[in-house]
């Protein structure tokens, strides 16, 4: 097939049913974690980030580790550890329940300081990955089908506010995750190993999530009115 695969085209008249019924199409978007003063700055002028750290507190990376992106054939580069388990998983959840990855649809860690928006510094320090930056490029907002946007906040609810979401922000770029929290933040570490528990447990973790069971859905607004 063209542009959508097979599976998303068949799943997605069920999913928006399943949505509409479950009443979570119109869920507000949660707010995205504002780090503390870290020492980089956007220049304007040059349109070039300046410093060590990215937005989000990160410490900024000449080189970064190729990771395989489980069950697709991709791979991505990131920071390791904890920052790769958890834009790893958010990456395999694309694969899995919105669309199969493609060749160039991925990107993480990047040399090139020329940038357009604050938060797009994280692909410096390998802590944010973007997902077909094409099809939800920066400035646009609902390039994503609701059904899509449901597993999204699912993501987020699930890693407890540990990745923020780029069509979150203020300047949208729904292609853009982000690890929102500083590397010594508690949560980054303790969802970090949360998921490699799953990960090594047959039946649990990316693969075997079902975005729009009650249950869940009724855990990603109540983390919605949390964060608003």
């Amino acid at each position: 097939m063209n542009h959508l695969s097979r599976r998303r085209v068949l799943g997605a008249a069920s999913s928006l049913a399943g949505a509409a019924s479950l009443g979570v199409l119109e869920m507000a978007p949660a707010a995205a974690a504002v780090p503390d003063s870290v020492p980089g700055r956007l220049d304007k002028t040059s349109a070039r980030w300046r410093g060590s750290r990215s937005a989000n507190g990160w410490e900024i990376l000449d080189e970064a580790a190729l990771h395989p992106i489980e069950g697709s054939g991709r791979s991505v580069r990131l920071a390791g550890g904890d920052a790769a388990t958890l834009l790893l998983h958010v990456a395999r959840r694309f694969h899995y329940e919105i669309d199969q990855l493609r060749d160039g649809d991925v990107s993480g860690h990047t040399k090139s300081r020329n940038i357009y928006e604050p938060y797009e510094s994280n692909y410096l320090s390998g802590s944010a990955i973007v997902i077909r930056p094409y099809a939800y490029p920066l400035g646009v907002r609902d390039g994503l089908y609701p059904h899509e946007q449901v597993v999204v906040r699912d993501i987020l609810a699930e890693l407890d506010g540990v990745i923020a979401w780029g069509g979150d922000l203020g300047t949208p770029k729904e292609s853009h995750f982000e690890i929102a929290l500083k590397p010594t933040h508690p949560k980054v570490r303790g969802v970090a190993r949360k998921l490699r528990g799953w990960r090594d447990t047959p039946g649990l973790g990316a693969g075997a999530i079902d975005a729009f069971e009650p249950q869940r859905v009724s855990n990603a607004k109540k983390f919605i009115r949390r964060r608003a």
